[in-house]
């Protein structure tokens, strides 16, 4: 395999197709500059300030990685905590590039992750405590270390542009500065759990050298390519900086010129730039909930998604670019990869859509994925593959038996690209990469399907993962109609006239219903939910595809009963069960309830609950259970399905006052919105693509709909509760009270619900 190139200028738009900055006092909504909002404001949030108070806090040294700081630009990661049994720290040097290419030893084996290294800061005293703090708004790590000789002083931080870990360490008293870099071997981390399969050879050794003061380690793979570690130091300030290739050897120019170039300039112009673009990042919207303690774990998990992943970088793998031992050292399809990237949507960030990208450079890869004899038309994803390229092992066929034989895995994968479609209604991302790829996934289930008795189609054995295996399968039967139904919508939207339209319609029409049973949804055709499953696989026609919604009154018992039945056979419930279940809760529009399975995340008398640093660990660690309880936050303040904005749908009782900011809903529309003493006090709805917006906003008794300026704007009632606007691109609307136009100040709300910062600060 060449080197990729992660080519996204065609994408570009999703970056800046957001909008205008969030700068408070609508500035976003009315189309002024970030500047012009701030000079002439009334309120709107101190960034600073306000994000400081979400800032996770160290009064004692960490010693795992689930309790320590984390860095990262989307590709270089570093974890810090002691070093296991010594008197030093730990910051870890890993890359979500640096991986192996065999795939005949599986994605465990053969094309997982590989380890790179780790630095450790070894003080000349023993160390007697730590004051950190993780400073979110310029995604740096800053304090001090203690030692019975004095203090180190500490900023460190992995530039966002240039990949390049920086770490100024000041010493005091009898202190001194002392780092040394320690090679990892290059060997899946599973090595740690099992033996190596048969027949495989361990990576060569290392090597190093120095050049102009710049220290380099240099790791061959036996199947080609390299990865190289370059680091130096100067002064006070180290500089690191870790790259990959395959097959070729440029990994050591490019590390080289990586620290030496970064090396070269004033750290106070690397600070900055660093400073300048999270600055900007996280003004793309705002989230203010009076509970403190989800409130800071919410802009955690934004600092956290931004430093995991970026579009031209790899898809995360389960850990994000922070190996660590784990029996997962590769990238999941059947769930992981999907939850990890949810919250780039509503939190209006679809610059770090890594998916879209990763799919859209490796169709050829899919396509291999399915036996040859269906490439012509299909393609597919397995369960577990490396995240450059999607390779994996075959696509099992429905009917073939087996442990695994998941096939809808690439269908619900597209489902996340269609969601970056929608909020962004980027048609180029519809007629370039949806739609052809979900039309090949599409077509290889079309050549399983098959009428039966009762003149319905049928589906033979497929996997529910992580249940097990069943004809007519819930989880292929969701996706099955979403694709068909979204081939459609895309077909009418492009004005293609596919020949298979007629096609997609017939399965529509035939495809035989969900399995139910007086429990709610089954696995699959006489298969029941017998036994305590943490994944919600053949849920997905409820969340996240919104196929079978609580409109009419049958389709709300269903779904309420199924979660109960879900939740009721307990024991192997994990983190995910509990925010997927909030989510559906929210999805209700019962935000209590949704509440209460959201805290059982956060309950540290559960099994395995969100750790100190808002992490996750099921053994391994997995990292996108956070981000999607970061969802459920979002799905009880603001939901888009079925052509409908709904504005503060399932907020708790307990949180009487909630702000948002340029919330990105599906049509491309930034919707923001405040909500005091539990009343909504006004809506507001920026169309970026001239969409058709319907709004359901929540006020009581009559209201307006108005212009920021308070003239009139034309709209009509469509359902109760529900209004239709008339929105050209560009335009904004704010439906308010009947009467005057409101206060439109977004400031951050108070805390109800006080709480402890993250980390470890007692």
């Amino acid at each position: 395999m060449s080197e990729q190139r992660w080519d996204v200028s065609r994408r570009g738009v999703l970056a800046g197709s957001a909008g205008v900055i969030a700068a408070g006092a609508l500035g976003g909504l009315a189309g002024t500059t970030t500047a012009e909002a701030e000079a002439g404001r009334a309120g709107g949030p101190d960034w600073a300030r306000f994000l400081r108070e979400q800032d996770l806090v160290w009064r004692k040294l960490p010693t795992k990685w689930w309790q320590g700081p984390f860095l990262g630009d989307g590709r270089l990661g570093s974890m810090i905590y002691q070093e296991p049994g010594r008197n030093a720290i730990r910051f870890t040097t890993q890359h979500s590039e640096v991986q192996d290419y065999r795939p005949q030893f599986n994605s465990g084996w053969g094309v997982c992750r590989l380890p790179v290294g780790h630095l450790t800061l070894e003080p000349v005293g023993t160390i007697t405590g730590v004051d950190w703090r993780l400073d979110l708004h310029n995604a740096e790590l800053v304090g001090t270390v203690r030692t019975d000789k004095g203090t180190l002083a500490l900023r460190a931080y992995v530039h966002t542009e240039r990949s390049v870990l920086v770490a100024v360490v000041t010493p005091s008293g009898g202190e001194r500065v002392h780092w040394v870099f320690h090679p990892e071997k290059a060997i899946s981390p599973k090595a740690t759990r099992e033996a190596p399969p048969a027949g495989y050879v361990e990576n060569p050794p290392h090597t190093t050298k120095t050049t102009g003061g710049t220290n380099l380690v240099l790791q061959g793979l036996v199947a080609g390519g390299q990865t190289a570690t370059a680091y130096r130091v100067d002064g006070r300030t180290l500089y690191l900086s870790v790259a990959h290739t395959h097959p070729g050897t440029g990994a050591e120019a490019k590390a080289l010129s990586a620290v030496n170039r970064a090396s070269a300039l004033p750290e106070r112009q690397l600070t900055s730039t660093h400073r300048a673009w999270w600055n900007a990042y996280y003004r793309r919207s705002f989230v203010s909930i009076p509970d403190q303690r989800l409130q800071s774990f919410h802009w955690a998990q934004l600092y956290k998604i931004a430093s995991g992943t970026r579009a031209d970088a790899p898809v995360m793998a389960t850990c994000g670019p922070w190996l660590e031992d784990t029996g997962w050292p590769a990238t999941w399809w059947n769930l992981n990869v999907q939850l990890e990237y949810w919250l780039i949507n509503g939190s209006n960030h679809l610059e770090l859509d890594a998916i879209t990208t990763t799919l859209d450079v490796n169709r050829q890869h899919l396509i291999d994925n399915v036996h040859e004899e269906y490439r012509k038309d299909s393609a597919g994803v397995g369960r577990s593959t490396d995240r450059r390229t999607v390779k994996g092992s075959m696509v099992a066929r429905p009917g073939d038996g087996g442990n695994s034989p998941e096939t809808g895995n690439l269908t619900w994968a597209l489902h996340n690209v269609w969601l970056g479609y929608r909020h962004s209604m980027d048609d180029r991302v519809l007629r370039d990469t949806l739609f052809p790829l979900l039309r090949r996934a599409i077509n290889y289930y079309l050549h399983f399907l098959k009428p039966g008795a009762d003149g319905k189609l049928h589906l033979a054995e497929t996997h529910s993962p992580e249940y097990g295996n069943a004809p007519d399968c819930n989880y292929d039967l969701s996706l099955i109609r979403w694709g068909c139904q979204t081939l459609l919508d895309a077909d009418k939207r492009l004005g293609t006239r596919d020949p298979l339209a007629s096609k997609w319609r017939q399965v529509l029409r035939d495809l035989t219903p969900y399995p139910v049973d007086d429990t709610g949804f089954m696995i699959g055709a006489g298969v029941p939910y017998a036994k305590s499953h943490r994944h919600y696989s053949h849920l997905l026609m409820v969340y996240p595809l919104h196929l079978v919604t609580p409109e009419t009154a049958e389709n709300r018992a269903l779904i309420e009963k199924s979660i109960k039945h879900w939740h009721s056979l307990t024991g192997a419930h994990r983190g995910y069960s509990y925010t997927g279940a909030a989510s559906m809760l929210a999805l209700l529009g019962d935000g209590d309830r949704a509440l209460d399975y959201l805290l059982k995340f956060f309950d540290t008398s559960t099994k395995y609950p969100v750790t100190e640093n808002t992490m996750y660990r099921e053994g391994s660690p997995v990292v996108e259970t956070p981000l999607s309880a970061s969802q459920s936050i979002l799905d009880m303040l603001c939901q888009s399905w079925g052509e409908v904005i709904r504005v503060f749908p399932a907020v708790p009782t307990a949180w009487q006052d909630v702000a948002v900011e340029n919330f990105l809903a599906q049509g491309a529309f930034l919707v923001s919105a405040v909500r005091m003493q539990g009343r909504t006090r006004w809506v507001g709805v920026r169309s970026q693509a001239g969409q058709r917006c319907h709004v359901q906003h929540g006020i009581t008794g009559e209201i307006a709909v108005s212009t920021p300026q308070g003239a009139p704007v034309t709209w009509r009632q469509v359902t109760p509760g529900v209004v239709e606007i008339d929105l050209a691109r560009g335009a904004t609307a704010i439906v308010h009270p009947k009467g005057p136009l409101p206060d439109l100040r977004i400031e951050p709300v108070p805390i109800s619900v006080p709480g402890k910062p993250w980390g470890l600060p007692d």
